[in-house]
This record gives C-alpha cells, structure tokens and sequence, in this order.
C-alpha cells in the first residue's frame, strides 16, 4: 500500500468517484471523505475506504449517515463546517476538492490554511475568490494542482517552460458541449433534457448544463487567469468537438505545445495526486489513428454568450467574477426546475454583472455577501 494520503470532498460525484478509481489502483489512503446529500454512495465508499472521518454538507444526510455507520470508529460531521473540518484535518493529506459550486470555496481555504497539498477540480473557487485563495496559497507555500482536463493540460506544457517571458498565449479547448452549431433561434425553446446531452463527456447536471451554454469555458478562463498569472487578453478558446486535445499552449516564437489523451478524467485526477511522477493508470491508450481527423473551430461568442460575460467580469476584477459565478449557479439551477429557458441563462448573468458592486480588495465575508446577493437578484429578477 502506498503512504500517500488522500482526502476526497465531494466523493459521490462524478470526479469525486473516479478520483476513488485512482486510490484504489494505487492503494492510497482516504483520510476523509465528504458529500452533499447522498448517504446510500457515500456509506459504501466510507465502509471501502475506512477514512478517520466523514461529513454531510445536509445536516438530515449527516443524521441518517452517523446511524448507518454506528458499527464502526468513523467520525461523522455536518454542515459547512464538518466538511471543511474534513478538509483540513491533515496536512500531510492532499485535498482533492470536486464539490459544485460556490460551497468548495470555504473547504479550500481551510485546507489551504492547514498547509495541504490542494488537488482542485472545483473551477468555482477561484472564480469567486481567486486573489484569497491564490494570495492564502502562497503564503503558506501550497502547491495548487489543477484537475479539470483543460488547466491540467497547460500545467503539463508548461512544465518545459523555463521562463515566464517565453509565453504568448493559452488556449483551451471546449467541446462546444450538445449545441455546437445552433443559432440562438435554435435555442430559444431547447429543453433540459437536450442539454444535458453532453457528447464526449459524463459529468453532473450543473456541469453538463454550464457546458451546454459554454459558461464552463467563461469559468475556466477565469480559473486559467488566476492558476497561471496571466491576463485575460492572454487567454484563447477553440472549439475542438472531439475532446482529444485538452488544451495548447503558445510561445513568444510562435511554437504550440498540446496535451492530448483520450476523454477520460482519470488522467489529470491522477496526475494531480501523482505530480510530479507518472504511473500507469486505468485509462484507454490514445491511438489517433482510431480518430483520424481532429477538428477546430472557433466559438458563437454571440449565439453563446456566457463567455464573453466572463471575460469582461475577469476584467473587471474584484467581486464581478463572484457575481456571474453565483448568479450563474442560480440561474441554472432555475433551468433545471423548468422555471426559465435556457438562453435566459446569460441574459440573467450579464444582468447580475452590470448591477454588482465592484470592490477589488475584497475578504471572504464580501465573497459570501456576493453570493447571496447574486441568488437573491436572479430570484427577483425571474419574479419580476
């Protein structure tokens, strides 16, 4: 078995499984484990895995959890702060952080402020909190290694950069997600369950639908800003439909670096535990010639309007990005209930960004204050 110790927050989900995938083959160690609301997934994980200890972000799933789990020495928590609790329980532990949402942001810190080793597959905590959380990470000298596909791509080519100078530009790649090619006349009366057809990959609902709008990509630009220090201008996105190329990286001399491999999240979830080795893994060996020809266009900035709305909040600076994030989450949320249509998703965000309040040295109190403010606009404005 190996020494390394992990702890998972958001273990039931997509990535939070596979990230489990991983320890397994390996022999990791769990040293925690945290969920939203699923106790039957997370129950079995904990019963695998043994951890010292669990947490339910819902408080009514912590209660049912810590009856399910009476027969053993596991330590189960609740609320915000059993997970973030969880986060920060062992510095010797990496954190790999896959919760949704703006509910990763706090977790990070604390782990962060513990010292651990951050593996970070939620995009929505630099979002909101980019300058606390990067400022807090370098403070205390913590590595933060991304997990999405995208930035993992640009952290494996820039590893052969010896100086920040030699950098032109990024560019990530995107899908272009289940409606690549429509027009947003297309769009105007699309349903949740065409949007949550995602062609290449398996993810959450939240994810799948921020995909189908292209906010994920506004997301991850914002998060490529705050990962590499670089600024938007800096940043490029290409639509490549077949998920093979994660992402590219462009020197001063005009030379591109690219990470390929097939769709598969196992690979940068591992690297990310792993870095800086490399071990087998269970993922499908990338033969191009089974794909013959990879394709790249560029964006419908104007029929998918969400990443431009990013790129100007990124510009913007301060609060402005945790107003899209959150306004953004609650928008979606809204869709998925059937209570707005799906281009009513950026209407609403842009509305959020040109109505919020721009402070740039902002603390974790004004972060959270956003968000709140954010929820509760998107909700009046759908009332009104």
């Amino acid at each position: 078995m190996s020494d390394k110790i992990i702890s998972v927050l958001g273990s039931t989900g997509s990535i939070g499984e596979q990230a489990l995938d991983v320890a397994r083959m390996h022999g990791y160690r769990i040293n925690a484990l945290t969920a939203s609301k699923n106790t039957d997934i997370i129950e079995n994980q904990a019963r695998e895995f043994k951890p010292k200890m669990v947490a339910m972000a819902d408080e009514n799933a912590a209660k049912d959890l810590e009856i399910r789990l009476a027969d053993t020495d596991i330590k189960v928590l609740s609320g915000v702060e059993g997970v973030s609790e969880c986060a920060a329980d062992n510095s010797d532990a990496i954190v790999l952080n896959s919760i949704v949402g703006m509910a990763g942001l706090v977790p990070t810190l604390r782990a962060v402020d513990a010292g651990c080793k951050i593996a970070l597959a939620n995009k929505e905590t630099l979002v909101a909190g980019g300058r606390l959380v990067m400022g807090k990470a370098a403070e205390k000298g913590v590595d933060i290694l991304p997990v999405d596909s995208e930035h993992s791509a640009i952290f494996q080519a820039l590893l052969g950069m010896n100086d920040k100078k030699e950098l032109k530009r990024i560019i990530l790649t995107a899908s272009g997600g289940p409606f690549f090619g429509k027009t947003r006349k297309d769009l105007e009366n699309v349903t949740v369950a065409q949007a949550l057809k995602h062609p290449n990959w398996s993810m959450g609902a939240k994810i799948t639908i921020d995909s189908a709008s292209m906010m994920n990509k506004g997301l991850e630009l914002i998060e490529a800003v705050w990962l590499f220090d670089v600024l938007p201008k800096d940043v490029d996105i290409v639509v490549h439909r077949q998920s093979i190329v994660h992402s590219l990286i462009e020197f001063v001399d005009n030379s591109v670096i690219a990470q390929l491999g097939v769709p598969d999240m196992r690979i940068p979830i591992q690297y990310a535990l792993t870095y800086p080795q490399r071990f087998e893994s269970p993922v499908k060996q990338l033969r191009l010639e089974d794909w013959q020809t990879l394709t790249f266009d560029k964006p419908d900035y104007d029929t998918f309007e969400c990443i431009n709305i990013c790129r100007r909040a990124i510009e913007l600076g301060g609060l402005c990005t945790a107003a899209v994030n959150s306004a953004n989450e609650m928008a979606n949320e809204l869709f998925r209930e059937g209570k707005i249509g799906f281009l009513d998703i950026a209407r609403i965000v842009a509305d959020a960004l040109e109505n919020c309040v721009r402070v740039e040295n902002y603390s974790l109190e004004d972060v959270l204050e956003t968000d709140k403010w954010a929820r509760e606009f998107v909700r009046n404005s759908i009332r009104r």
